[in-house]
């Protein structure tokens, strides 16, 4: 059941939290884990439900998320709608003894101590009721705070019971100061500060914390003394009566031992003033309570106020018999409820607030905007009017200007005719011009033409001029040849001759004169070398 599995949430975290690594904050060793589940496994008759956490995530530890959720699945689950009020209250507080033991040496461990170890449980098990789990945001994972409203309830609760006074002023104070009430920090406050300086009896402290572990954990709306009217015998017996939503349990004393009979209240019970009949009892103080079971039961209070407020809880236990939800929880969760409206309706008029605040600040930079532009607009408006005075006075050296210009175009037209005139004489000009400029480029092109031509010619007559250098070299060189050719021959012949002339005087004169008829003169060679160049010259 879900319901239950939320009750449980603060006390199964307290014992996580006292379980958990101290090198790794908000997880615990599975090992650790599987004895708390096998206890609270052993509640509901389940055995074995703890081996699931060696399945249960591929991890050696477990955070308390995870096994929140592995309790809903595989433990509570067994838990249906149909299961007793009765029982879920047994599963709740055999729970709370199963945390208790696992965490409580962080909470006994104190240095002078005014609460025994009984109270300090019980005081355990109110913090676990009233206290809301949320997320640590300095360490990361989940933490388990009570309200400071919460908190100043029970301490005034407190103070009431043992006589003291109680100052909603000092405790605002003590509460900025601390910021948030885990459960040390509460029992800190209430042992030191709303118990007395140790002054008092430790009796009364016992019992004072006891009336409010039966007004917060075991749902009591009122008790004490009535007197009850028998079924048998019309006699009135006093009876320690304890009222509870759908119930009223009546005992021999207040030690509430052994009960001596139970009423179950339902939405068909009701109880209201008893009418006037005889006997000792006033009408003033006797009342009736009526159930389907019972019929109905005179009952007598101490007092007419003690009638009233009988009445008053009678009526509140039999609007919440058959609840799934128990009465000071759900008390609690209204008020929680109504503090988180409270906070949401805070901020959101924090938030208007501030729409508010940037909404006037907004029209007050409107407003210096506006200011600002009106100042501008004045400036504009005075610029304008001298801009104005500036224009007429413009607007009449224009009208003297007009008058000038039309003197002025006057002279222009005459001016325009003469220069029409002058116009037409350069264009004239400038069509001869281009004629000139037409015949001069023909010319220019004639002359280039003419001036490649001879151009080219010069070109071949150096080329030409070039080969006959040439070939007058070549000759030059043949010319040089022959006259050495010619020079051995004559010195060839000398010799010859002078060899004949040696040997043979007579004979040889004739041979001479026959050799020179057929070997010409040195002066006709250079004739007949000039005529064979000039025989190529022609070829």
């Amino acid at each position: 059941m879900a319901q239950v599995v939320k009750n449980l949430t603060n006390s199964i975290w307290h014992a996580f939290n006292a379980l958990q690594l101290e090198n790794q904050v908000g997880a615990v060793a599975k090992s650790k884990l599987k004895v708390l589940t096998a206890n609270i496994g052993t509640l509901l008759d389940l055995y074995g439900v703890e081996k699931g956490l060696e399945h249960y995530r591929s991890t050696s530890t477990l955070t308390f998320e995870h096994f929140i959720f592995y309790l809903q699945k595989e433990v509570f689950s067994s838990l249906t709608e149909s299961t007793t009020m009765e029982t879920c209250r047994n599963l709740e507080k055999g729970v709370d003894e199963i945390c208790w033991l696992v965490c409580r040496k962080q909470y006994l461990d104190r240095s002078n101590p005014l609460y025994t170890d009984a109270s300090v449980y019980q005081l355990f098990r109110i913090f676990c009721l009233l206290a809301e789990v949320e997320t640590d945001t300095l360490e990361g994972g989940y933490i388990v705070t009570m309200h400071s409203d919460e908190v100043a309830r029970i301490a005034s609760q407190l103070a009431s019971s043992l006589g003291l006074c109680w100052d909603p002023a000092d405790f605002n104070a003590l509460s900025a100061a601390i910021g948030t009430f885990r459960f040390s920090t509460f029992l800190a406050v209430l042992e030191s500060k709303y118990s007395g300086d140790g002054n008092l009896d430790i009796d009364g402290v016992i019992e004072a914390i006891e009336d409010l572990y039966q007004t917060y954990v075991e749902d009591v709306i009122k008790k004490g003394y009535l007197m009850k009217k028998g079924y048998l015998l019309p006699t009135l017996k006093g009876f320690w009566f304890v009222l509870r939503p759908g119930e009223l349990a009546y005992y021999k004393d207040s030690q509430q031992k052994e009960a001596a009979g139970t009423i179950t209240l339902d939405g068909n019970s009701w109880a209201d003033s008893a009418g006037t009949s005889g006997g000792h009892a006033k009408p003033d103080r006797r009342f009736v309570l009526c159930t389907p079971e019972h019929k109905c039961i005179e009952l007598v209070a101490e007092d007419h106020r003690g009638r009233l407020q009988w009445l008053a809880a009678l009526q509140i236990a039999v609007e919440h018999a058959g609840e799934r939800v128990s009465y000071q929880r759900g008390l609690a969760m209204r008020r929680r409820s109504a503090r988180l409206a409270c906070k949401q309706e805070r901020e959101e008029t924090r938030q208007e607030l501030l729409q508010e605040r940037q909404a006037r600040i907004a029209a007050e930079i409107q407003a210096r905007k506006l200011e600002a532009l009106s100042k501008r607009e004045g400036a504009r408006v005075q610029e304008l009017e001298d801009v104005k005075l500036r224009l007429e006075a413009l607007l009449e050296e224009e009208k003297l200007a007009l008058r000038d210009e039309e003197i002025v175009r006057g002279l222009q037209a005459r001016v325009l005719n003469e220069e029409w005139e002058k116009r037409e004489q350069l264009e004239r000009l400038q069509q001869e011009q281009l004629k000139l400029l037409e015949m001069e480029k023909m010319k220019r092109i004639e002359f280039e033409t003419k001036q490649q031509e001879n151009e080219r010619q010069l070109k071949e007559a150096k080329m030409r001029l070039q080969q006959l250098e040439h070939e007058k070299e070549n000759l030059d060189a043949e010319l040089r040849a022959a006259r050495e050719k010619v020079k051995r021959a004559e010195e060839a012949q000398i010799i010859l001759e002078t060899q004949l002339v040696a040997t043979r005087p007579k004979s040889g004169e004739r041979i001479i004169r026959r050799s020179q008829s057929f070997i010409p003169t040195t002066k006709e060679r250079p004739l007949l070398v000039e005529e064979r160049l000039l025989f190529r010259k022609n070829f």
